[in-house]
């Protein structure tokens, strides 16, 4: 991927300058909002941390706040550029921390040239930060450094430069082990480096199970060899014996593994040639690494080869560290990083790499996929596994090693974790409570769909709900295995074999899809029904054969929904099926009804919508409050769209005078109440905003629900269709395992309301 100097100087000058800023996370619209957030209200907060010191973290965000600092002495291969040069780098430090764990950063660029100032600068920084982020600081200093601020400070300090390379290439390492059959403890391990990342990923390495004994460490002068000149005390303790071999061309011969932290062209065909059976090369530098993967694989077809390039199998990315490493860090409040720590990171990420690999991770790598192996040792870092995997990994290590001063329930930490950078899965996390609790059984047609059976084999490991699958079951069998799928207890029916086809084909003849055919023959809809899963799985819902079901991954909605409707019939009290859509944005959640089906409806039909989709939210856990939209407020219009809107309002009082409901209204009125308090008249105000929103047709309904999903940072599940006496949820096109899987969870707590 070629990226051109005036693109990158584009990046970050246009719009607004850099790449970070800063936003308020509580409501600030109001004279009430700022006095609550600065005086007088802000005196509460300060007397309790003054009381108690340890409750800062509880009133502020110190708890996920890190420091970024660096004094710009060895800035990504740049060398000494000082810190207003490295400063670009630290942001998009600060970026790749919020990006992948959800953590916010403040980047410090300190004039420091000594270890001395250094130090004194950042241990005065602690009542600020719940973590510190060494970067870009050069060797030997840094080990000082980070030596001096560990004993110094009672938060987490980590130098990613040291340890963050040792973490990723340890985890692939292991991997790589794993796949040619060797023991790391048997292999000679080679390193051409000898700066932070070699001299710290040596310890590391260690921990890992390689033997001291076996790692041989050079620099530009050679092996760290007894005796040598110039050596210090962080390279003495892998000085090896001199035997005489002291070259980087000597020292390789025979090695299992060969690890590059230097420069461009260190590696030589010739040393790749005389390595051991089955080599393993992670040639790092970058942008240029030690030798290019084709060349390596022109001397040796047994090869397996890493690089810190992201166009090349096996890229060791330091993201793959640090936001995760810190995540664990700051949510057990623990007081250091200890190797145990590093350790069970590199472990986390070295089993997660065993694991099918999402389709989401496919789609963000230009459809590519990836499976154990050769060529994929360690998980890409747009894989948001690794956040549960690799922090949870790191905490249970924190308050095993008695550094963490906040307990976790492990079990709710993983969910908790799941739910950060999946805003979506908050949303659905009471279904997903619910609906283990009774396990519906869900039809899936769609069975030899990859996406589908990617979402089946998550649904199965998390047992959320009884799984069928329609289809033959060798070949669903055989497809799983081919996309390295685990299918569980999923269950599969094959249609032709189903008991009770014979009642499948009277409820269609009884069904307006049968009558709309006039009299078909018996033989001919039972040929029909074996052929067609969708249909076959709307039969079964129909007949009570199964609980729910989910379906539209490679049919169209309207089609799909047509087919339904013309065979599941309606709910008791209910005129007109609607689609609904679940939307999370960053500070509440909100449903949209009707998205898909009514057109333009009558006054009764938005009442009727407004009864349903607030049940549903009550079912997800959401106390539901209405707002029925128009493009005017309380009777302003006499147009008969407003009236129509005015008309539903009154129809809904009057069945569910329970239920709080605000309109006709204004969208922005509905949603954001506070901001018209002085317009909105007193008996049509409600003490919280409207969540379930009806629109007047399905354009408006439709439109807003796209805009507000394209352009904002928006979840969404849906659309699930409301007012069936059945659970049905169609799927959008272009669905993701991950939504396939959400969807699931709503419908089957959709189903425990059609008994």
């Amino acid at each position: 991927m070629l990226i051109t100097r005036e693109e990158a100087l584009a990046y970050h000058r246009n719009g607004r300058h850099g790449k970070i800023e800063i936003r308020c996370t509580k409501p600030t619209s109001t004279q009430r909002d700022l006095s609550l957030a600065y005086t007088p209200g802000v005196a509460e907060p300060c007397l309790e941390i003054a009381r108690d010191p340890t409750l800062v973290d509880e009133f502020t965000a110190r708890g996920n706040l890190v420091a970024v600092i660096s004094n710009g002495t060895a800035v990504l291969g740049l060398g000494n550029i000082g810190p207003k040069a490295g400063k670009p780098v630290m942001e998009g430090k600060a970026v790749l921390f919020k990006r992948f764990a959800d953590i916010d950063v403040f980047d410090i660029e300190i004039d420091a040239d000594t270890p001395e100032a250094f130090i004194d600068t950042v241990r005065r920084l602690e009542p600020t930060f719940g973590g510190i982020n060494l970067e870009d600081v050069r060797a030997p200093e840094c080990f000082i450094i980070e030596k001096t601020l560990e004993q110094m400070m009672g938060i987490p300090v980590f130098h990613d430069d040291q340890h963050g390379t040792a973490i990723i290439s340890g985890a692939a390492m292991l991997n790589a082990c794993e796949i040619v059959g060797k023991d790391p403890a048997d292999c000679k391990l080679v390193i051409n480096g000898a700066g932070a990342a070699a001299l710290s990923g040596a310890t590391l390495y260690e921990a890992l199970g390689f033997r001291h004994e076996n790692i041989h460490i050079c620099d530009s002068r050679g092996l760290l060899y007894a005796g040598r000149e110039g050596m210090n005390p962080y390279k003495e303790r892998y000085a090896h014996p001199d035997d005489g071999q002291r070259t980087l061309a000597e020292i390789a011969r025979g090695a299992d593994i060969l690890l590059g932290l230097s420069v461009e062209g260190a590696f030589t065909p010739e040393m790749i040639r005389s390595m051991a059976k089955d080599p393993v090369v992670f040639a790092m530098a970058n942008p240029k690494p030690e030798i290019m993967p084709e060349q390596a694989h022109a001397v040796r077809d047994d090869l397996i080869i890493g690089t810190g390039r992201s166009d090349f199998p096996n890229q060791v990315n330091n993201v793959l560290g640090f936001p995760f490493i810190f995540r664990g860090a700051l949510d057990t409040r623990a007081r250091s990083i200890t190797t145990n720590m590093k350790v069970a990171a590199a472990r986390a990420l070295a089993a997660l790499a065993h694991e099918p690999v999402p389709d989401s991770v496919s789609r963000a790598y230009g459809g590519e996929r990836f499976h154990f192996g050769p060529e994929y040792l360690i998980p890409k870092p747009f894989d948001t596994r690794v956040l549960v995997w690799e922090a949870h990994a790191v905490a249970e290590a924190a308050i095993r090693d008695g550094v963490a001063q906040r307990q976790l329930d492990l079990d709710a930490y993983r969910e908790e974790l799941a739910q950060r950078l999946d805003p979506t899965r908050a949303f659905v996390a009471h279904a997903a409570r619910a609906v283990r609790a009774h396990r519906p059984r869900v039809v899936f047609p769609e069975s030899m769909n990859e996406k589908v059976l990617q979402a089946v084999a998550t649904i199965e490991a998390e047992k959320l709900v009884r799984v069928e699958l329609l289809g033959n079951p060798q070949a669903i069998r055989k497809r799983a295995e081919s996309l390295g799928l685990d299918l569980g207890d999923a269950e599969i029916l094959e249609p032709r074999k189903i008991p009770d086809l014979d009642a499948l084909v009277d409820l269609y003849l009884a069904s307006r899809l049968g009558r709309a055919q006039g009299q078909p023959k018996r033989e001919a809809v039972r040929d029909e029904i074996v052929a067609n899963p969708l249909l076959c799985s709307i039969l079964l819902l129909e007949a009570k054969l199964c609980d729910a079901l989910v379906a539209g991954a490679e049919v169209s909605y309207p089609q799909a929904a047509r087919q339904v409707l013309r065979v599941v019939g309606m709910a008791p009290g209910q005129r007109r099926a609607a689609g609904m859509h679940l939307v999370r944005l960053r500070d509440r959640r909100i449903f949209f009804a009707d998205t898909t089906l009514n057109i333009s409806p009558d006054a009764e039909t938005p009442a009727g919508i407004a009864e349903a989709a607030a049940e549903a939210a009550r079912r997800l856990g959401v106390e539901p409050v209405v707002g029925m939209l128009s493009f005017a407020n309380f009777g302003e219009s006499d147009h008969p769209e407003a009236r129509k809107v005015a008309e539903a309002v009154r129809i809904l009082h009057e069945r569910a005078p329970q239920l709080p409901v605000v309109g006709e209204i204004q969208a922005d009125w509905a949603v954001r109440p506070e901001e018209f308090a002085d317009l909105i008249p007193p008996e049509h105000m409600l003490d919280r905003p409207a969540n379930v929103l009806i629109f007047p047709d399905l354009s408006a309904a439709n439109i807003a629900f796209r805009l507000v999903r394209a352009l904002s940072e928006g979840e969404v599940v849906g659309p699930l269709l409301l007012g069936l006496r059945r659970a049905v949820g169609l799927l959008p096109r272009g669905v993701t395992a991950r939504e396939i899987v959400h969807m699931t969870a709503v419908v089957g707590v959709e189903a425990s309301a059609h008994p």
